[in-house]
């Protein structure tokens, strides 16, 4: 069994704050430790289910967050950017399951660090005329991949967002969100030990996910019409509004446009993706 592992912060044990998750924060070298330790957790599950390779792509903002000295060594790591296929860079249809850790809830929800990819640069996005965000746009994916994503971890209000969107993926809640920067914690050992069990258990009970087939619509409105103009130089982009752009096309093909148009809006605002 070949699992695949998406790691993102912003969800992780113990972070509420963005001094826990961006590079020059006091507490983001404690934020690496936390976040690595909870993949850890879930690479243990991974194998207890059996697994026999597991993948791990770090996900969250520089890519390169998790500490390779403290990951477990039978996993290995993709680490860094740009990515073609950012938060899912790595994930093909010969793995057998995937793991989300340390997702967010989208943008406009009251969840810790809720945000769409790039914090303030994306108000809202649209696939298929539902309102998504990361979570939504990567089950679809891996969908489109015919891997099913068996388990989510994060606060309450991105478990909530995952269970909306499947009610089959397992989730675990290691927070409980009071505001965007504050939540109530789950202890950071139960936390990790629910990370490892969910884990097993899922991977031991998986099915193939549901693959719809046929051009699918991404709709994305962004905070500056200067990023949805340029958008518009892409073939098949056009805009809906001064701010939003829309685009048709297979799941997999609107996934790796769309990371090229967080580089864009890289470009065009000075302003890094979040993820």
């Amino acid at each position: 069994m070949k699992v695949y592992v998406s790691a993102d912060m912003e969800g992780v044990t113990g972070v509420v704050d963005a001094e826990d998750v961006q590079p020059r924060g006091r507490d983001y070298e404690r934020g690496r430790v936390l976040m690595t330790e909870d993949v850890n957790a879930a690479i243990r599950g991974a194998y207890a289910a059996g697994a026999t390779d597991v993948l791990v792509n770090d996900a969250h903002g520089p890519m390169r967050n998790l500490l390779p000295d403290l990951l477990d060594p039978r996993a290995g790591l993709i680490k860094g950017r740009p990515k073609p296929m950012g938060m899912m860079e790595g994930l093909t249809p010969e793995y057998d399951a995937v793991l989300c850790i340390g997702y967010h809830a989208r943008a406009g929800v009251l969840g810790v660090l809720s945000h769409s990819f790039m914090g303030h640069e994306i108000e809202d996005i649209w696939l298929d005329e539902q309102v998504t965000g990361e979570i939504g746009l990567f089950h679809a994916a891996s969908a489109a991949y015919g891997v099913p994503l068996a388990v989510l971890t994060g606060d309450d209000t991105a478990c909530d967002e995952m269970k909306a969107w499947d009610p089959a993926v397992a989730t675990v809640p290691v927070k409980f969100a009071k505001d965007r920067f504050a939540a109530q914690l789950v202890p950071v050992a139960e936390a990790r030990e629910s990370i490892e069990a969910t884990t097993a258990e899922a991977l031991r009970s998986l099915s193939k996910p549901d693959t719809p087939t046929g051009p699918r619509n991404l709709a994305v409105r962004w905070q500056s019409a200067s990023v949805a103009s340029h958008l518009t130089a892409i073939p098949g982009v056009t805009r809906r509004d001064d701010r939003t752009v829309t685009v048709d096309g297979d799941m997999l093909q609107l996934y790796r446009m769309f990371n090229l148009f967080l580089r864009v809006c890289t470009a065009v605002t000075s302003n890094p993706p979040y993820c």
